[in-house]
């Protein structure tokens, strides 16, 4: 017969379980209405900056270097438009600080270990640069056996990234690029869909190879792009300020869309533990009842045979 204590101990042990599951589930759902209006927000202006850098990029002639004044790697445009085999791809992988998500994080570290997985067989070395603790730590002891390696973390993030996160995320990456450690730079993130789902996603940066492609557009002749266009002052200056905004607000983009997805899978993650444990209380009412009741008629059931006793 099931111990009565125990039961009843169990009961109160997912009843404080379920406090803590409801008040996240509370918080989160307060938190990514928040982060939805931001990810739809600035989508808009993503896009288009995009567009109006692959254009710019299509209409200049030619790459000039002389006369630039770099001082960050991320202003070195020439170096960054430079097209080379790739060798080694960096890729940077958006996870969270915090568990309790559901698969919010597997998913995005499995991806990205497929995608190592996949550039190791075609012979090309993989680094990554990694946001979030959760994807630092699982990655770190993947990097040996996977065959990459992790050149930077960044665990300090909040769930309200801004835009000089991805400013220092896109110098370091730059710099990599720029000194020749990758040859490539790509986002493993997450596209957030609405409250109930999002999709893992793999952007590519740089290099911009196909200019329609990035575009969106193949089978329009012009794709948008105007030959004639004029630049003023020259295109050298306005490309010099437009690839380190392209990069950063990608790398931006990329920041709000795994945190508005991060918030929803929690959301969705507590409000399941929080019926799971609703359904796990009325079962263990059901035998702490039934525990009960058989105790009550044993304890009756001696009681009649000791007074049964006592008459014989």
């Amino acid at each position: 017969m099931p111990n009565l204590l125990d039961i009843k101990d169990r009961i109160s042990s997912i009843k404080n379980t379920q406090k803590i599951t409801r008040a996240m589930k509370m918080v989160a759902a307060a938190k990514v209405k928040k982060s939805e209006n931001r990810v739809k927000a600035s989508r808009p202006f993503t896009k288009a900056l995009a567009s109006a850098f692959v254009k710019v990029l299509a209409s200049s002639n030619d790459v000039v270097t002389s006369g630039l004044k770099i001082e960050r790697a991320i202003d070195n445009y020439p170096a960054l438009m430079q097209k080379r085999d790739v060798k080694t791809a960096g890729i940077l992988v958006v996870t969270s600080n915090k568990g309790l998500a559901g698969a919010y994080n597997a998913n995005v570290v499995r991806f990205t270990i497929k995608k190592a997985k996949e550039y190791k067989q075609a012979g090309i070395d993989v680094k990554l640069f990694v946001v979030g603790m959760k994807g630092n730590s699982v990655l770190k002891r993947r990097a040996e056996a996977e065959g990459f390696e992790i050149i930077n973390s960044y665990t300090k993030i909040s769930q309200e990234p801004s835009s000089a996160n991805a400013i220092v995320i896109a110098e370091d990456m730059a710099k990599a690029y720029v000194d020749g450690v990758i040859d490539s730079i790509e986002i493993v993130t997450t596209r957030f869909k609405n409250m109930m789902s999002y999709l893992v996603e793999d952007w590519k940066i740089l290099p911009v190879d196909d200019v329609a492609e990035a575009l969106g557009s193949k089978d329009d002749s012009h794709n948008g792009i105007d030959p004639l266009m004029m630049f003023e002052p020259d295109s050298q200056t306005i490309l010099q300020k437009m690839v380190p905004m392209y990069i950063t607000n990608i790398i931006y983009q990329a920041l709000l869309e795994a945190v508005a997805s991060e918030l929803a899978a929690r959301m969705t993650a507590m409000s399941s533990a929080t019926n799971n444990a609703d359904e796990m209380i009325r079962v263990l009412t059901i035998d702490y009842n039934k525990a009960r009741q058989a105790a009550i008629t044993q304890e009756i059931s001696e009681v009649v045979s000791g007074a049964d006793a006592l008459k014989n």
